[in-house]
């Protein structure tokens, strides 16, 4: 049969063929020589015989060897040939014909098509029409539950299809029938990929992955074809797993308002389901599918049939942390005061890949030290480069650009050790990290499922600490506070708009609900146009009065934030227990204060 790869060998031997003869015509021509030289050997009677064609002269002189020119002037050489008894030998000038300059082109173009229409009419396409599917018999067998960690409630949700590989008789016999397809969902890394290979390595059977976007191509029709080729192979080596990640890409809702493509997803969506509901009674190929979009799936992929089972996998709690740094330190040399349950506890909010990362960056780390062991020093700094960027030490900053990062960020610290019911002060830093000229990072005590309205209130309080306190002691605000106005500003927006936390509008949602995992702009809909005033108002309301009290805070702590402030600007990084003496004017161990020189202290008041 004449395939799709047989045709494009063809075309590419007859490209090269024209090539290698027209290198040919090139290498077998006469060489040339100027016009002025032949006319002088012409007149010495030096040329033997010539041969024209147009302007292009090729002949031999008396020494049989062969030459090339070319003449402006046709009619009056030939006298001079003629006068010197010349042999004259002379052909058609050469043009080019139309069929080739124009109809072969297009004609050629016209057959590649038609070619491709036909092989899509028979369902192929080629290697077009080929899935990317890969099948890993070997080293998936050694992926197993015991290596995914932190999601004991998915792994429990996937133990009975396991058990159902391994002995299906002991549900037929029951009829009770195995899920067909399960559909993980979950934000980014927090182990859906991992957890897919670990089913398929406890049962022991084929794995075969794809992505979702493999399926669609430029050509329609092909990712149909593909559907098609995936399922066929797959009951060839039932029982086995056929893993889809990012199913989101193929399974969208039909219909979808989105630029170009959208039959050609629609006819490959409608393949897929097609083939997910055509399983016959025996046939145990499950499918996985993996998202962080469910929201925007189609309702008939969903459905029971299809995707019978759905596990969301959410961030690991500090439990579950602790368990993922210790299956992803296995390999790792670590120091013996590396408390892992002290590494979850200050990571909240870190997935699986998170901490994995975390743990491969302290042992790079490690290694650019030429340490023997990862010492808990290198996580803290690896875990601070995760969380506010690598530091820019290099970075030059004026002396007065120094001095207010050091306020602005005093401000924040002080408000975050004084004010109750918020996340403990971890450390302060006028170290540029990322885009940022300084930090003041908070580490919880324990992860948040629920925020109380005080704790959000004080969070704007901290929020706005560091213009605060640009304004108290400079009288002017800078550029630096505009993430911290961005942040103050979206909290007080979800307070009145989705919590309901605003005494005037009552316990009221205005907004429209993300059901996805990855974060997007809540939109206020249907409400009338002095709702939406009342909306502002009490926005305003709210980041004004936490303002004011953070005023009033920062005034009666002035002394303790130009002290701290100096000791910033010489130690540049101070730790919570620092922040605290300075705050609370607490003694050292010689009874004398903390060390901050007195004329930097007067200078910066």
């Amino acid at each position: 049969m004449f395939t799709f790869k047989k045709f494009l060998v063809l075309l590419i031997a007859v490209t090269v063929g024209v090539f290698l003869y027209n290198i040919w015509t090139v290498e077998n021509k006469p060489p040339g020589i100027e016009y002025s030289v032949f006319l002088h050997q012409l007149k010495q009677n030096e040329i033997k015989s010539v041969h024209m064609r147009g302007g292009d002269i090729r002949g031999k002189d008396i020494h049989k060897q062969p030459f090339s020119t070319f003449s402006p002037d046709v009619k009056g050489l030939m006298e001079i040939l003629n006068s010197k008894n010349v042999t004259i030998t002379a052909s058609p000038e050469a043009r080019p014909s139309p069929f080739w300059q124009s109809t072969f082109p297009v004609l050629l173009l016209m057959a590649f098509w038609i070619f491709f229409m036909v092989r899509q009419q028979k369902g192929g396409m080629g290697d077009f029409g080929k899935s990317k599917l890969k099948l890993d018999r070997g080293s998936l067998q050694q992926v197993t539950f015991d290596d995914v960690a932190g999601i004991p409630e998915a792994k429990e949700e996937l133990v009975e299809i396991v058990h159902f590989l391994k002995n299906p008789g002991k549900y037929e016999k029951l009829g009770g029938k195995i899920p067909k397809g399960v559909l993980l969902q979950g934000q980014p890394g927090t182990g859906k990929t991992l957890l897919a290979k670990a089913i398929a390595g406890e049962a022991g059977v084929p794995f075969y992955s794809i992505s979702g976007s493999d399926f669609v191509e430029m050509f329609v029709g092909v990712g149909a074809s593909r559907v098609r080729e995936l399922f066929n192979k797959a009951k060839e080596n039932i029982p086995c797993i056929v893993f889809i990640d990012e199913i989101d890409a193929v399974g969208r809702h039909r219909g979808a308002a989105e630029a170009g493509g959208q039959e050609e997803k629609d006819q490959t969506l409608n393949a897929l389901l097609v083939e997910m509901d055509g399983f016959q009674t025996g046939q145990t190929v499950i499918i996985v599918g993996a998202t962080n979009r469910p929201d925007v799936l189609d309702p008939a992929l969903m459905r029971p049939g299809r995707f019978d089972r759905q596990v969301t996998i959410l961030p690991p709690d500090v439990k579950g942390r602790e368990q993922i740094l210790k299956v992803h330190s296995r390999n790792l040399v670590l120091a013996q005061d590396v408390e892992l349950g002290n590494v979850a506890f200050s990571t909240p909010g870190f997935t699986g890949a998170d901490l994995a990362n975390l743990l491969n960056e302290s042992a790079l780390l490690a290694a650019r030290k030429d340490k023997d062991v990862i010492e808990l020093v290198d996580i803290e700094e690896s875990r601070d480069k995760v969380l506010m960027g690598a530091k820019r030490k290099g970075m030059v900053i004026s002396e007065s650009e120094r001095r207010t990062t050091a306020y602005h960020e005093a401000g924040h610290a002080i408000l975050a050790s004084i004010l109750p019911d918020t996340d403990p002060l971890h450390k302060v830093t006028i170290i540029p990290h990322g885009r940022a000229m300084g930090v003041t990072q908070q580490v919880p005590l324990q992860d948040h499922h629920a925020y109380s309205r005080e704790y959000l209130l004080n969070r704007i309080k901290i929020l706005l600490g560091g213009r605060t306190a640009e304004e108290l002691v400079f009288n002017q605000y800078t550029t630096g506070a505009s993430n911290d106005l961005q942040q103050a500003t979206e909290i007080a927006n979800k307070m009145v708009c989705e919590w309901g936390m605003s005494e005037v509008l009552g316990p009221r949602a205005y907004a429209v609900e993300n059901k996805g995992f990855l974060e997007g702009e809540m939109v206020v809909k249907n409400v009338s146009e002095d709702t939406a005033k009342n909306i502002d108002r009490e926005i305003n309301k709210i980041i004004e009065q936490c303002y004011q009290e953070a005023v009033i805070i920062l005034e009666g702590k002035i002394n303790y934030l130009h002290k701290l402030a100096a000791v910033l600007l010489e130690q540049e990084t101070i730790d919570a227990e620092g922040v605290d003496i300075i705050i609370q004017c607490k003694a050292t161990g010689e009874g004398e204060p903390v060390s901050v020189l007195d004329e930097n202290i007067t200078s910066l008041s």
